[in-house]
């Protein structure tokens, strides 16, 4: 069963908890190999990989000082384009 994700009660959520601008937390596991795809979404930012102990995927942490709640909503969707990624 594929689970939805509801944009408007996270986006909500966001913004009752954060204060904006703020530094905001992206965590990310992609098939290893896939790391420069998450890289690229965050230039400039730095990127902390962490392989799993099986070698087949990669876990990323980014902090991103970010403006708003849209900014996440719409960095979450460029990073769902990734094949393969899970977010946290």
């Amino acid at each position: 069963m594929e689970q939805t994700f509801d944009k408007v009660a996270f986006k909500e959520k966001l913004e009752s908890s954060s204060t904006f601008p703020t530094r905001y937390l992206f965590k990310f596991i992609v098939p290893m190999g896939k790391e420069a795809e998450i890289m690229a979404l965050f230039p400039n930012e730095e990127v902390l990989l962490k392989p799993s102990s099986g070698g087949k995927y990669v876990s990323t942490t980014i902090q991103k000082w970010v403006e708003n709640a849209d900014q996440i909503l719409a960095l979450y969707d460029r990073a769902a384009t990734i094949e393969g990624i899970i977010s946290l």
